[in-house]
């Protein structure tokens, strides 16, 4: 009795289904005269996702299998020719650069324009980190570290992060290094950079802004253009 109801309802569920498979392959359009050569079949990729696109039998079957007529998924990936470029440039930033920092466009009593606000080494690395050796004495806090992103062809923002201490040899040591130095605050320094057609080169523009030692308070903002050369091994 168990095996005569399951046969039952795998009936039902037959008789539910097959109608309806029936009327689409009743809407189906024949197969043009195009559709026996197999390059009629591929399609161009155009994105990703899957697609319905008829697929030749594969070769070697036997005599007793059934080939389908139907369409198959075909999974289309939108990795192309752009897309490899674009992940080819987004390294062409990675590397050791000696770096400019030249004030532009601040008010009195900021630094006048072409005035040096910092010199240094800085390394872009492959993870989208950034390391940077300032020109500043260490005493005043000379290394700081970013986070960058590739934002157009060749071009690059970086959000970096500094500690700022004001040298004064009569202050007492707070913790481990903090003698002869006052703690300032954070330094937040904005840059948007482009590489030349060389890639050793960029130029750009930078905003430092210096904060109090509450993380929040602005102390001061300078503004002026970054320039960068590669180092190489040779």
């Amino acid at each position: 009795m168990k095996w005569t109801r399951n046969s039952l309802l795998l009936s039902a569920i037959c008789l539910c289904f097959v109608p309806g498979l029936l009327a689409q392959s009743a809407k189906a359009p024949a197969p043009s005269s195009r559709s026996s050569d197999p390059t009629s079949l591929m399609a161009t990729p155009a994105g990703c996702g899957y697609s319905s696109v008829p697929i030749p039998a594969p070769q070697g079957r036997g005599k007793g299998e059934k080939r389908s007529s139907g369409p198959s998924l075909v999974l289309i990936s939108a990795h192309n020719e752009q897309d490899s470029e674009e992940d080819a440039s987004s390294g062409a930033i990675v590397g050791l650069w000696h770096f400019t920092f030249t004030a532009k466009g601040n008010n009195p009593p900021g630094p006048p324009d072409g005035a040096i606000v910092d010199s240094g080494y800085v390394t872009w690395h492959g993870d989208g980190t950034e390391l940077m050796n300032s020109g500043r004495a260490p005493t005043t806090g000379d290394f700081c570290m970013g986070v960058w992103k590739q934002v157009g062809h060749s071009t690059y923002k970086l959000n970096h992060f500094a500690l700022a201490w004001a040298w004064d040899p009569i202050t007492s040591a707070t913790g481990p290094g903090t003698g002869g130095a006052d703690f300032v605050g954070p330094a937040n320094i904005r840059e948007v950079i482009t590489l030349d057609h060389t890639g050793n080169h960029y130029q750009g523009t930078f905003t430092l802004i210096q904060y109090a030692s509450d993380g929040t308070t602005v102390l001061a903002t300078v503004t002026g253009t970054v320039t960068g050369t590669r180092i190489t091994v040779d």
